[in-house]
């Protein structure tokens, strides 16, 4: 028998076709792309040639834009259940708290898994595994949320929970699901890329890994200790078609497309009379334009950001500080050059938080920022915490990403002048996960929000230079 595994992940909220980046050879171009109306005509279609589906979330589903936020996930509900997902499994889901989390998962035709998640009783906090009968064989998903919830995220995401990475809990459950009669074992997974590959390499017994949390474009199938690993890019962009070929319960051959999802592809009339719906009280702010870029603004590097030049600015310029430090967050549609509005802003921060201060010594920039580079850079893959390298403005920073922990940066400019370790800086960020609260002194929330940051930072600056900040350099 043929198995068609149908796979998404980390679409953060973006229901309809949306600005994506693409490159052609050293160059970044925009297209639009993604939209769940163009996603279920992929899946019908693929059903029509095989009824043996299966179609798997990979998670960040519940956060990423302004609907999704404001109505704390539950806007997306009746869209997923027509989609027919099998399973999904978490990380930005957990931001309005866990009792939301449960709450929004209840509604769902499909279930929430997680074998890492703990109540503070020792019980688990989600379904951990499912299983599935297809034909004459029993395909079983194991769910895996991202490790670092409990860790790196604000404290409102894991309150009374407890979260590990699910490397011990997994061998487990595999023995578990096979005495279970499971033939075929999928892993779902939201650790990450590097995490999920170094997890894999020391268990055996996964057939497939569906991998999220990286954004990262697979366009073959990766192998690792026998378990065949795809991830699928991000925002909803991208489809994974990965078709099994099952002969006496085992799997002989596979065949695998990443497929992008095109704006030529027909959209499904029923999911955008949905996604129109929840659409209609924001089209009036993407035609709110508040400025101008002469290039495409996006967060799709590791180390510097164009997107993030924009929000840092306007955090400096609002707060009038020396620096200004947010999180590395991989999310957010890419903005092409051209109009900036009112919703390209808030996809840069969907959750809109208050611009803050802090007074932070020398010592402590140092030391949060080599514990960011250690987080994201670190050689052993299961201690990568996060998204990308923090953003800044303001100083400078010259690194070695091979040096051992503690040990990257070279030297820490702030202007001109050599960092001085002894010294308080004035500092302004978004959110603890720009600078945590275990730094600094005199913490204060300013009366005025991110976006209206950015947008009185526009009003001065109207066409802003769109150049990605080079703050940290390879040395």
């Amino acid at each position: 028998m043929k198995l068609d595994i149908v796979y998404l992940n980390d679409v953060h909220g973006y229901l309809e076709s949306h600005a994506e980046l693409f490159y052609d050879g050293s160059n970044e171009f925009i297209e639009n792309a993604g939209g769940y109306a163009r996603i279920s005509t992929l899946k019908s279609k693929m059903m029509k040639s095989n009824p043996n589906l299966l179609l798997f979330d990979g998670g960040d589903t519940f956060h990423g834009t302004l609907p999704l936020v404001e109505s704390k996930g539950q806007a997306i509900i009746p869209l997923l259940n027509k989609m027919e997902f099998t399973a999904m499994v978490g990380h930005w889901d957990f931001a309005y708290g866990p009792k939301q989390l449960l709450h929004l998962t209840s509604q769902l035709n499909y279930p929430m898994l997680g074998i890492n998640i703990y109540n503070e009783d020792g019980t688990l906090f989600l379904k951990p595994y499912s299983i599935i009968g297809i034909e004459d064989i029993k395909v079983a998903v194991i769910g895996i949320c991202s490790d670092i919830i409990d860790k790196t995220m604000p404290k409102n995401f894991s309150e009374g929970l407890t979260i590990t990475n699910g490397a011990k809990e997994l061998p487990k459950y595999i023995k578990t699901v096979k005495e279970q009669g499971a033939d075929i074992i999928l892993l779902l997974s939201h650790n990450g890329f590097p995490q999920d590959m170094a997890m894999l390499a020391t268990i055996p017994g996964i057939d497939v890994c569906l991998s999220a949390h990286t954004h990262n474009r697979l366009y073959e199938t990766i192998k690792v200790n026998n378990t065949l690993v795809i991830q699928c890019g991000c925002h909803g962009s991208f489809l994974g078609h990965l078709q099994l070929d099952i002969q006496q319960k085992k799997i002989v051959s596979h065949n695998y497309q990443l497929i992008k999802v095109e704006e030529s592809i027909a959209e499904d009339p029923e999911i955008k009379e949905i996604v129109t719906e929840i659409m209609l009280p924001y089209y009036n702010i993407k035609n709110t334009v508040r400025g101008k870029t002469a290039t495409i603004l996006h967060r799709y590097n590791t180390i510097n950001s164009s997107a993030d030049a924009l929000l840092l600015a306007a955090i400096q310029f609002i707060s009038n500080t020396e620096i200004a430090f947010s999180n590395g967050w991989r999310y957010g549609a890419p903005i092409a050059a051209g109009a900036i509005t009112d919703w390209d802003l808030y996809n840069l921060i969907p959750m809109n938080p208050p611009v803050s201060t802090v007074e932070l010594l020398g010592s402590e920039i140092m030391e949060m920022l080599e514990e960011n580079l250690e987080r994201t850079f670190s050689p052993q893959p299961l201690t990568q915490m996060g998204g990308y390298v923090k953003r800044a403005i303001g100083l400078h920073v010259n690194m070695r990403i091979e040096n051992p922990k503690g040990n990257r940066i070279q030297q820490i400019f702030i202007g001109n002048e050599p960092l001085d370790k002894k010294k308080y800086y004035k500092t302004s960020f978004v959110t603890s996960q720009g600078v945590p609260t275990k730094y600094g002194k005199n913490r204060k929330e300013l009366p005025v929000n991110a976006v209206t940051a950015m947008i009185e930072y526009l009003q001065i600056n109207p066409e802003f230079n769109g150049t990605a900040l080079n703050i940290f350099s390879l040395v």
